[in-house]
């Protein structure tokens, strides 16, 4: 009888050294945790945030309320905090579209912008798909009546209880990933609304081409105004204050080096 407390014993150490002592946590230091917003001191509940494309603040969406603010960066405890878009849950109504200030949402968890700055509520609880954009806020897909899974024109479509958004420029689209049916569904989003980020790039090529044109044909306008003013030292004794100009003398093909340096600008040009 006295045998077997130590074969418990020695059981017990056996499971805790093969299921918690090969295990191991590794920390990587330089990594500091600092509150930046503190939600308590204006009630606001943190559920979700991101940088706005074009803005230099924050989107912060407070889903316990149906908030969205912003808030001015660098992000400090004493950030500007402004009311963006939800009337809170002051009514018995939690679904109207119209002024961005007015519109009321129903507990959304998930958003997501396009490159014009455009968000995109998942507004789970009504079951659709919300814009809030410079005109106000507005439906582009869902039915608030009753949940379900049918594809089609946005008026048509139905979603879940359960589904987030993500913006995906490549597509010029949405993801809606609807949690509750296991699926994986699209909406595509107007081209005016996906081209931002290149409009940059091909604005700063267009202006880079042309200051090129345009200091090819000053060069070129330039040596052709200076041209008879050279061609005229060719005929008097070279001095040494006249070496420079020894450019303009013909080479063996009969052309001066200066006439081959203007047709090589051409060239370039």
């Amino acid at each position: 009888m006295g045998l077997l407390p130590h074969l418990v014993i020695i059981f017990t150490l056996i499971n805790l050294l093969i299921f918690h002592g090969f295990s191991e946590v590794i920390y990587e230091g330089g990594y500091t945790v600092t509150t930046v917003f503190d939600g308590n001191k204006l009630k606001i509940n943190p559920y979700s945030v991101a940088s706005r494309p074009g803005f230099h603040d924050l989107l912060l969406l407070d889903s316990s309320n149906s908030v969205f603010y912003t808030l001015s960066l660098p992000l400090s405890q004493e950030s500007l905090v402004k009311r963006f878009s939800g009337n809170g849950p002051n009514g018995e109504q939690k679904y109207t579209d119209g002024d961005a200030s007015s519109a009321m949402f129903n507990k959304p968890r998930s958003f997501a912008m396009d490159f014009k700055g455009n968000v995109y509520v998942a507004d789970r609880s009504n079951h659709v798909i919300r814009k809030i954009s410079p005109s106000g806020v507005s439906t582009i897909a869902g039915s608030s009546t009753k949940p379900g899974r049918v594809d089609g024109p946005g008026k048509d479509a139905t979603f879940s209880p359960d589904f987030e958004l993500c913006f995906v420029p490549e597509m010029c689209a949405l993801l809606i990933m609807d949690h509750g049916n296991k699926l994986i569904r699209q909406i595509n989003l107007k081209q005016e609304d996906c081209v931002h980020s290149r409009a940059g790039s091909v604005g700063s090529t267009t202006i880079w081409v042309a200051a090129l044109a345009f200091s090819c044909v000053v060069g070129l306008l330039v040596g052709f105004a200076v041209r008879p003013y050279i061609i005229r030292t060719t005929g008097s004794v070279q001095t040494p204050q006249q070496q420079q100009v020894m450019d303009v003398l013909p080479n063996e093909s009969g052309e001066t080096n200066f006439d081959a340096l203007l047709r090589h600008q051409k060239r370039t040009c």
